[in-house]
């Protein structure tokens, strides 16, 4: 298993873990006790994020709330694999491939499913048909009602910060500079009072441009409890997962293609292209620092307009349930929690290599995998932490290095040793 897929199996676990802890750290648990919450939580055998179903004792629960407040996050990532020693039967691509065969045809019955998976190549023959259909049966796939047809039920959070909705949105291209220009807009919503919290356009869809939007959210109006997002690449990715859990937030995702369970982002979105967009004159707009401009006086407007959905202007519902949010530790802290992670083997010249970019190492990491923190776009400020100290690297310069001293030890002059009979 390579580096980045044992990166991805620790993040899920560590997300998973904190999910289940998140009531406690968060003090929202509405059990008398923690030690409650913690017996209704391990009453039933869990399913972890590899599909497996497991019981834990409550012991366990309470050694994850102890780790995490002593050492935050990372202490949630296991130091290993979970399932080190034991075959994973059922491959990530064919429980996609199950999903997807219920979906289409929820008739079908494990058997026949389990052929299917052969046939095409998504499980091996040695597979067991016990297997699909243990995994059917854990999931409750077995039904044969319209795939399509979700229950759904009008929901809304109690106060201001329990859950932050966020997506993208298309905008209208512009033209810069001679060049025409497709525009992103990302925003994000708090599900109790509507409040836009977090807004910009962007040139790109990427996750690096949702996370300064987050972190420009987080450092303005506190910790969300939860964020709620879609499995697109920017909300979906393991550094989202690691931000999240190390200043506390729950990330959830909604499932695939299911855009309506975001109903309040997406009631914004459609609010905003009616009563602004559709308005605008896109010929005037020259650059993307003016659209934002305008973009940002929009959301200021929205936040102090009524709201006929809560019969108040999200600003003022915001003002009225803000008291408990947690503010970020400090801006060393939000700025530490934000650093994106990567995990790189140090070749023999002291260098590593990211994003087809060579950097500098110390030489004391030579041979050795490390752990290299840095904020996307901004490599200059790029470190190695080791054992909780922080060790700069730089970008190769070659022609540099070519003139540096080497400290390797005294050379030996052949030409003073003497005649050699060679």
């Amino acid at each position: 298993m390579n580096d980045t897929k044992k990166l991805s199996t620790a993040t899920e676990i560590a997300q998973f873990r904190f999910a289940l802890i998140a009531p406690v750290i968060q003090g929202l648990f509405p059990d008398a006790s923690r030690t409650a919450y913690y017996k209704r939580v391990t009453e039933k055998p869990l399913t972890f994020p590899d599909g497996t179903v497991k019981e834990i004792k409550y012991k366990t629960l309470e050694k994850w709330v102890s780790n995490y407040q002593r050492y935050g996050y990372d202490a949630l990532l296991p130091s290993e694999r979970c399932d080190k020693g034991c075959t994973r039967v059922l491959t990530d691509t064919a429980i996609e491939e199950i999903f997807r065969l219920k979906q289409d045809f929820p008739r079908l019955n494990a058997t026949q499913i389990h052929a299917q998976l052969i046939q095409n190549g998504f499980i091996p023959a040695t597979v067991n048909v016990c297997s699909v259909q243990r995994f059917i049966k854990n999931n409750d796939l077995k039904s044969a009602r319209n795939p399509n047809i979700r229950d759904r039920k009008a929901f809304e959070e109690d106060s201001f910060g329990k859950m932050w909705q966020t997506d993208t949105c298309y905008f209208p291209y512009i033209t810069e500079d001679g060049k025409s220009h497709r525009v992103y807009a990302i925003c994000i919503i708090d599900d109790h009072s509507r409040l836009i919290v977090g807004g910009k356009l962007f040139y790109n869809d990427s996750a690096a441009n949702f996370q300064s939007v987050f972190k420009n959210a987080v450092a303005t109006y506190g910790i969300p409890a939860k964020l709620y997002t879609d499995n697109g690449g920017p909300y979906s990715n393991d550094q989202l997962s690691l931000i999240c859990g190390s200043i506390g937030t729950v990330l959830l995702h909604t499932k695939v293609r299911d855009g309506a369970s975001k109903a309040k982002i997406e009631r914004f979105w459609r609010t905003t292209k009616e009563r602004w967009l559709y308005g605008l004159d896109m010929d005037s707009i020259s650059s993307l620092e003016e659209f934002n401009t305008l973009f940002a006086e929009y959301i200021r407007s929205y936040n102090t307009t009524l709201h006929t959905g809560i019969n108040c202007t999200p600003f003022e519902r915001y003002q009225a349930s803000v008291k408990n949010v947690q503010s970020p530790k400090s801006r060393e802290w939000l700025d530490e929690c934000f650093l994106n992670r990567i995990i790189r083997k140090v070749r023999k010249d002291a260098t590593v290599s990211f994003g087809k970019v060579s950097y500098d190492v110390p030489m004391q990491f030579i041979d050795m995998k490390v752990e290299i923190r840095f904020r996307p776009g901004e490599m200059d400020s790029a470190f190695i932490l080791f054992e909780k100290e922080h060790y700069p690297i730089r970008p190769t310069n070659k022609v540099e290095n070519c003139h540096t001293k080497r400290n390797n030890g005294p050379t030996i002059d052949y030409s003073k040793l003497g005649d050699s009979n060679v």
